[in-house]
Order: structure tokens, then C-alpha cells, then sequence
């Protein structure tokens, strides 16, 4: 009988991520890569504000450290938000089969649509990734609409 991964211990490779994040002056976000296994490939945090650059996401951060990979079907993608429409098409895009979200709670992104196209989606209602956004918007919501696209 195959057994998950701990999807609790791959979070918190992205919640240490999204710290580093913050720690820099940006988006506490962040995000992590891993094989079917569990062993990490790549990971990284938001990084639009340090770098003046709206594309660089915690999962597209940690996609592109991961390297070139055979195939994703089998890649886990953590990360400490529910993904945007953006880093939802990442994953369709090269058919990741799981995505592990930290939480839903301050952006729902597109968790439904990813499970409507057959993605395996895992969230883990953090209270930590809850409250380290969470907070983030209520000191930063003129950078959290801006960065949301409102």
C-alpha cells in the first residue's frame, strides 16, 4: 500500500521560504518542488517586490530552481497559498499531479479549477501560512490588491 508523503514537513520547507520572503521586503509567500518520494527539487518565495518583476511567484520561484525534470506528473508542488490563476497554469501547463496549499483562507486562487482538470489538490489549512499573510495584508493592502491584480 503506497503512503503519502509528509505533507507537513514539505510545508514547512515553503513557510521557511515565504519567511525568507518577508525577511527581504517582500510577499510572504513561498513554495517547494518535490519528487513522488518527498525529496525536495527546488524551492523559492515570492519575489515581485525585491525584484521588480510580477512574475516571479513562490511556485514559479521554485519551479525554475527544480531544474528540467522527464515529467511532473508525479512532481508535488507545496506552497503557503492556494496558487493564482498564473501559477494554476504552471501546473496544468506541465500536469503536475499534487499540489499541497498551505491555505485557502486569504486567497482561494485556482484550487477548484485545478481539481476540475483532475489535479490532486491537498489543503492543509495552516493556522501559521493564515496568520503570516493575514497579517501581511492588514500592514500591506496596497502591495496585496496590487499584487492580486485589483
Amino acid at each position: 500500500m503506497k503512503t503519502d508523503p509528509d505533507y507537513q514537513s514539505m510545508l514547512q520547507v515553503a513557510i521557511e521560504e515565504a519567511r525568507r520572503g518577508l525577511a527581504e521586503g517582500g510577499i510572504p509567500i513561498g513554495a517547494a518542488l518535490f519528487d513522488a518520494s518527498g525529496k525536495l527539487l527546488g524551492k523559492g518565495h515570492n519575489r515581485r517586490i525585491q525584484e521588480d518583476d510580477p512574475s516571479v511567484h513562490g511556485e514559479t520561484d521554485a519551479f525554475r530552481k527544480a531544474g528540467r525534470q522527464r515529467h511532473y506528473r508525479d512532481k508535488i508542488m507545496v506552497t503557503t497559498l492556494a496558487p493564482c490563476w498564473y501559477c494554476s497554469g504552471l501546473v496544468r501547463q506541465f500536469k503536475i499531479g499534487t499540489v499541497v496549499v498551505g491555505e485557502s483562507v486569504n486567497f482561494t486562487g485556482g484550487i477548484d479549477w485545478l481539481r476540475e482538470h483532475g489535479v490532486r489538490v491537498i489543503d492543509l489549512n495552516s493556522p501559521a501560512c493564515i496568520e503570516m499573510l493575514g497579517q501581511y495584508i492588514a500592514d500591506h493592502p496596497e502591495v496585496w490588491n496590487e499584487d492580486i491584480g485589483e
